[in-house]
């Protein structure tokens, strides 16, 4: 198994986004450290003492617009993107009950209809192709496929000169964008690189089966869309504490949450890092490895890569292992109730 977890930040300008290590101060910086105004208003604000007597009422204008951008990293912002994660988390999690009702209720009357052993020929030797290399695939394999197809899909859209940007207003997430809770779910599946896209979905796919295996196909589904939730949250967090106007995007925060209960349920596993196969250690110690370097990155404020976000999905997958599933899985029973009233008995 493999680690190489992206989540990247970017800088966007003049409608363009560049992946950047870190910002580059062009020009001069406002009284308040670590906010920066965008590009184009950069461009026509530059403020000195002679500007000031000359036009006194430009400094007014600098002052209102850098209380905007202030406002826009204050942290009572964050109860809409708050209330937003914890009910797409619930309904992801709910969703995932009642997919495995109907998983099992689908079984059920299979078994009680004589013809349900047989499968119909598919017409036409595509999809008589498709649907057999579908039922080859093992359990893990056939919830990654759709998780990756989606992201290659948004990939694909990032690569449309026209939609650039719509994909930077609702598929990037940072507090300085327009939007504030729909980027936070669509940047889990967006990657604006090649290298990026194919790292985080290698890396899920390394710890698809065993994970799949343990949690089961809905659980972990849901488990995904929640992570990413919590990861994003957790980045808009710690961007409005820095006041930082970077935005971000990728699957390695609902990965790390993989990860992290991989690593809790299989701590002697195996793992190794994805560009040296032959350095092997135990997943328990690249989980702590993990979590002391997404620290000390957060703490040394290192921009290349969302180190919160990715702190955010280790802490969500070692939660749900040592909580998630005795308290709110394993609770699930009224849901499960109120839907099958709600369902009718198996005809």
């Amino acid at each position: 198994m493999s680690i190489c977890l992206l989540r990247t930040s970017l800088h966007v300008r003049d409608n363009c986004l560049n992946i950047c290590s870190r910002w580059k101060h062009n020009t001069r910086k406002l009284q308040s450290p670590g906010l920066q105004l965008p590009y184009y208003l950069r461009s026509t604000l530059k403020t000195s003492n002679w500007n000031h007597s000359r036009w006194p009422g430009k400094r007014q204008m600098v002052n209102s617009i850098e209380n905007h951008f202030q406002d826009k990293y204050a942290l009572s912002r964050l109860w809409k993107p708050l209330a937003f994660t914890i009910i797409v988390s619930g309904t992801s999690m709910a969703g995932a009950a009642i997919w495995q009702y109907e998983n099992v209720r689908s079984q059920a009357i299979q078994a009680k209809r004589w013809w349900g052993g047989f499968h119909t020929p598919k017409y036409g030797q595509f999809r008589q192709h498709m649907y057999n290399w579908w039922h080859s695939l093992s359990v893990g394999d056939k919830t990654f496929v759709p998780i990756c197809a989606i992201n290659v899909l948004v990939f694909l859209a990032w690569m449309v000169p026209r939609w650039q940007p719509i994909m930077t207003k609702y598929f990037t997430a940072g507090l300085a964008s327009g939007a504030l809770c729909w980027p936070m779910l669509l940047s889990v599946f967006s990657h604006y690189s090649i290298l990026h896209l194919g790292a985080n979905m290698f890396v899920l796919h390394s710890f698809s089966d065993r994970a799949v295996s343990a949690l089961g196909r809905e659980q972990f589904v849901g488990l995904y869309l929640s992570a990413g939730m919590v990861s994003s949250f957790t980045s808009y967090l710690f961007k409005a504490i820095i006041k930082s106007p970077t935005s971000s995007l990728g699957a390695s925060g609902a990965v790390m949450c993989i990860l992290g209960y991989f690593c809790c349920r299989y701590p002697e596993s195996k793992l190794a890092i994805i560009f040296l196969p032959n350095f092997n250690f135990e997943a328990s110690s690249g989980l702590k490895a993990l979590l002391c370097m997404d620290t000390v990155g957060c703490l040394l404020r290192w921009s290349f890569f969302d180190h919160a976000a990715h702190l955010g999905g280790s802490l969500c997958g070692i939660a749900w292992y040592y909580w998630g599933q005795e308290y709110i899985w394993r609770k699930r029973e009224p849901l499960i109730s109120f839907w099958h009233k709600l369902r009718g008995p198996v005809q």
